[in-house]
């Protein structure tokens, strides 16, 4: 009977197509080991597989037992439940915890489990200390009847939080690698702007200024010529009273000759 098979982990996979489903995916599902070395590259690879990822995230330099018991769990589970969670977990381990702070845009303590979803950016921690794979299995199963809450995400909030915190990395690194540059890569160009708004802001005081005592002395001007032509107004009816005055007595004589 005709079959196809997968050969990785010291064994071998039989392709079930009631179970399994389509065969390319399944393939694509299949063609990494069970358990890996986590690194970013690795990560972008695993997000076409649909698979969520269970990363023991760990110092390898440090060999107390916390941080080998955490990977020894994560590999117990991957080898023991394989039947369980082989079609939509993938596990494995990462030394330390830089390129997944910055995938999370959170600071995770070491060592720790996260799980990721890499098809939508989510990802699951749990709040309380592994002891045991027991332990695990429970935090895997809640995941998947929906009991733990997923955190991050692909919306437009995470996306805004993710321009920002991606910014902030930016200039915090280049201060620290060389501050002096910083410095001068930031500093410059908020002197020039500091310098155009001080120029702006006096401009318009300036034309203000200007305009104001424009606006004063064509006040005055205009108060002057009325003043002028109240003066001149009132010399004529000055002169017309004298007038009358003087002929008052000739009219009294022509009165007395009549």
């Amino acid at each position: 009977m005709p079959a196809v098979l997968v050969f990785k982990d010291r064994t071998y996979f039989v392709y079930d197509e009631y179970e399994d489903g389509d065969l390319s995916s399944w393939i694509n599902r299949e063609r990494f080991q069970n358990y890996l070395t986590m690194d970013g590259f690795l990560l972008y690879e695993l997000g076409d597989t649909g698979k969520l990822v269970a990363i023991a995230v760990i110092d390898e330099k440090n060999t107390s037992l916390e941080h080998t018991r955490l990977k020894s769990i994560i590999q117990e589970v991957a080898r023991d439940h394989r039947d369980h969670f082989h079609r939509d977990f993938q596990f494995g381990h990462m030394d330390g915890n830089g390129y997944i702070n910055t995938l999370l845009m959170d600071e995770l303590t070491v060592p720790t489990v996260v799980v990721l979803n890499t098809s939508n950016q989510q990802y699951f921690l749990l709040d309380r200390r592994i002891k045991d794979a027991k332990d695990m299995v429970q935090f895997i199963n809640s995941i998947l009847d929906g009991t733990v809450e997923a955190q991050g995400g692909d919306s437009i909030l995470q996306r805004l939080k993710r321009i920002v915190f991606d910014a902030k990395s930016t200039i915090v690194s280049i201060f620290k690698s060389s501050p002096l540059m910083g410095c001068f890569l930031f500093g410059l160009p908020l002197g020039v702007i500091s310098i155009m708004c001080y120029g702006i802001y006096t401009a318009d005081t300036d034309g203000g200024y200007i305009e104001e005592r424009y606006e004063v002395s064509k006040s005055e001007v205009e108060s002057q010529e009325q003043r002028e032509e109240s003066r001149e107004q009132q010399e004529p009816s000055a002169g017309g009273s004298l007038v009358p005055s003087a002929q008052e007595p000739k009219d009294v004589l022509e009165k007395k000759k009549d």
